[in-house]
């Protein structure tokens, strides 16, 4: 089941139909929830968050996928942002094949199968950030353009990348033992390989924040010394107006 844009009505009908616990349900609707796990007897409730970018600050946001998963049932409550989510759910609505591909061993493969496809659709954003570094890099080193709000803006979108990815990354070391009674197979090397993705995710961050730290000591080292020059050049011409001024003055005082 996937729930896009959900409202109380649709909280009401899993509480309803499910044996979801009312703070769970509560929590769908909040959008400033973190990632966590909830395990209970008869299901798992699991939170986790996703980039979205914002093209008019140039800085991503977090969006929030909220998933109800038992013996035989899977539930996604989210706003829609998660385009591979959604994506992933035609496929299975019009398509048998995909199906029987994505249900063949049970909810924690499923599972598996979104959280995999989400990961994978982070790397287009990390590659935009590698970019962005590469032209911000020139910047710096341009005498001609003022850099220090392009690193600005590259610094807060890795530091809210981080903030994203990271608590994202504890869970789902977590999650993987929890899910061996929603599945028929062993899920290690598929975690396994989940997890090397996230691994390679945020240590590319904590290396393009080491990187962006250095653009902005370099940044404000050249502009300092650009400033220097300048004002080398207008103390040398003081110190040649100067005797001219002190003549002046003296000569234009009234005695």
């Amino acid at each position: 089941i996937n729930i896009v844009k959900p409202a109380q009505r649709e909280m009401d009908y899993l509480a309803q139909n499910y044996p979801f616990h009312r703070l769970d349900l509560d929590d769908c609707l909040s959008r400033i929830q973190r990632p966590k796990i909830d395990e209970y007897q008869d299901y798992i409730f699991f939170i986790f968050h996703f980039s979205v970018y914002d093209r008019a600050t140039r800085v991503s946001t977090h969006d929030q996928v909220a998933v109800f998963i038992g013996q035989k049932y899977l539930v996604t409550v989210h706003s829609g942002e998660l385009k591979t989510l959604v994506k992933l759910f035609r496929e299975c609505q019009i398509n048998e094949e995909a199906r029987r591909e994505n249900f063949s061993h049970g909810s924690g493969y499923l599972l598996y199968r979104i959280l995999d496809r989400a990961v994978d659709a982070y790397f287009p954003i990390l590659d935009k950030i590698l970019s962005l570094m590469e032209d911000v890099e020139d910047s710096v080193f341009d005498e001609n353009v003022e850099a220090a709000q392009e690193v600005a803006i590259l610094r807060r979108d890795i530091i809210t990348q981080r903030r994203i990815m990271f608590p994202v990354r504890m869970v789902l070391a977590e999650l993987e033992p929890k899910l061996k009674r929603f599945t028929d197979i062993d899920m290690a090397v598929y975690f396994g390989d989940l997890m090397d993705h996230m691994n390679k995710i945020c240590e590319t961050l904590d290396e393009c924040r080491e990187i962006v730290e250095v653009f902005k000591d370099t940044d404000f080292v050249l502009s300092t010394d650009r400033l220097n020059r300048v004002m080398r050049i207008l103390t040398i011409i003081a110190t040649i107006v100067l005797p001219f001024m002190a003549v002046s003055s003296i000569y234009g005082m009234n005695v």
